[in-house]
């Protein structure tokens, strides 16, 4: 057996803390984004727009790059003290930012970040694939996915609190120390993936069955590649710039920017919590698990273009009503874009390494999403520009998720070679 099964009350426990864990990643990599719109902070480094773009996407550059490799370290050597052993390295470093002076030395500690959250997405859906089935994928990577459009969500206005009474250095360090308690129930809950060398080896010769020549020739991992880029660009967005353009283009305070904010991604996460448990009924009563959950994501493609309404609302109050629509309506797409694109059309011993290759398009989307929009900001002197990008690759999305997600078109599967001296599976299964 590749792994050890949790119990069902337990699967949902550490489900939870999975989400948890999502939570406070996104947390403190989005910090960053109530410190940009304080004035003091930007004062502090002499920040232009464009540098404001840069610090936002020094995160996704270093993010994407270990995407891979992480993914590869899920499958081979298991989710829990990779996982750890990450969740404590980036909490100390966003807690170093509240200590820092210079800006190198801020772009570096988002590097820190970067690289080591990036463990979090690959390890979270192989364990995912390992304890849930399909008819539980949509509601299981909804609740995860609510962990990563709270994070923000919470971020934002309690990121800009702290701000407001104390400093941007101590809300720095207040997220980065709490969010190590998390370790505590992590450690005493969740068991070691791959527990002896024999299970290890098995791990690793299952994990080599599905080739990077295979992964990376696949359109359905294209089309997930594509599909979360456009579904990240926008995401990634709202994270990055959106608490600016409240207080920037609209004005209003930084506390009632976090709090708008919080609304956009708690309706995000909420959509997309239901939406997975919606599909997963609709699969469970017989209709095709392929067609159902296109259906869901190119709706949350469409739905999401309504921003550019909000972009081009004459009143405050539309505005507000648009942005927070359009993101809520994205969760439409949010857990059925990935448990098709990493779980449905993917053999179970590649998740960890598709799901590394797809989330480099993810953290790609956040880097261009942060500085591009910083660029466009630039030259046009107005968020209605950026807005419009976020539109166009709507529609890409939707176009590929219909065109991409065909189950023939999957990563192919190879037998693995088992070692000289191991015992056939059969064998070992008939003498058991």
């Amino acid at each position: 057996m590749e792994t050890n099964k949790h119990g069902a009350a337990s699967r949902w426990t550490i489900l939870g803390l999975l989400a948890l864990g999502v939570l406070i990643s996104f947390i403190d990599r989005t910090s960053i984004s109530s410190a940009l719109a304080d004035h003091n902070f930007v004062r502090e480094f002499a920040l232009s727009s464009v540098d404001r773009g840069w610090i936002n996407a020094a995160f996704f550059w270093s993010y994407g790059l270990f995407q891979i490799p992480m993914g590869v370290v899920a499958d081979r050597y298991g989710v829990k003290w990779p996982y750890a052993i990450c969740f404590a390295a980036w909490c100390l470093a966003t807690a170093a930012m509240g200590a820092v002076t210079a800006l190198s030395a801020l772009v570096i500690m988002r590097l820190i970040i970067g690289a080591t959250e990036a463990i979090v997405i690959p390890a979270s859906y192989r364990w995912i694939r390992n304890n849930f089935d399909e008819s539980q994928n949509g509601l299981a990577v909804g609740l995860l996915a609510m962990g990563n459009k709270f994070g923000p969500a919470i971020g934002a206005p309690v990121g800009a609190w702290l701000i407001v009474n104390y400093s941007w250095n101590v809300m720095f360090v207040a997220t980065g120390i709490v969010g190590l308690l998390w370790l505590v129930p992590w450690l005493g809950l969740v068991r070691n993936d791959f527990p002896n060398k024999e299970q290890l080896a098995t791990a690793r010769r299952k994990a080599s069955s599905v080739t990077f020549t295979s992964i990376l020739s696949s359109p359905v991992v294209w089309g997930g590649m594509i599909t979360n880029f456009c579904y990240g660009y926008f995401t990634f967005y709202c994270m990055s710039w959106m608490p600016a353009y409240l207080v920037e283009q609209r004005g209003l305070s930084l506390a009632k920017s976090g709090l708008y904010t919080f609304f956009s991604f708690a309706g995000i996460a909420i959509v997309a919590a239901i939406a997975g448990w919606a599909a997963d009924r609709v699969i469970a009563s017989g209709r095709n698990a392929v067609t159902v959950r296109k259906a869901f994501i190119i709706a949350g493609f469409i739905g999401g273009c309504t921003v550019l309404l909000g972009a081009y609302a004459d009143t405050l109050e539309m505005a507000l009503f648009w942005n927070v629509l359009s993101l809520s309506l994205l969760g439409l797409a949010t857990a059925n874009n990935l448990a098709l694109s990493r779980l449905t059309l993917i053999p179970k011993q590649a998740i960890g390494a598709v799901t590394g290759v797809q989330q480099v398009a993810t953290s790609l989307a956040g880097g261009v999403a942060a500085s591009l929009s910083g660029w466009l900001l630039h030259i046009s002197g107005s968020y209605d520009l950026p807005m419009m990008v976020i539109f166009v690759f709507l529609i890409i999305g939707a176009v590929a998720t219909a065109v991409l997600f065909r189950p023939e078109w999957a990563p192919k599967v190879t037998e693995p070679t088992a070692p000289a001296n191991a015992p056939a599976e059969g064998a070992r299964k008939s003498a058991a």
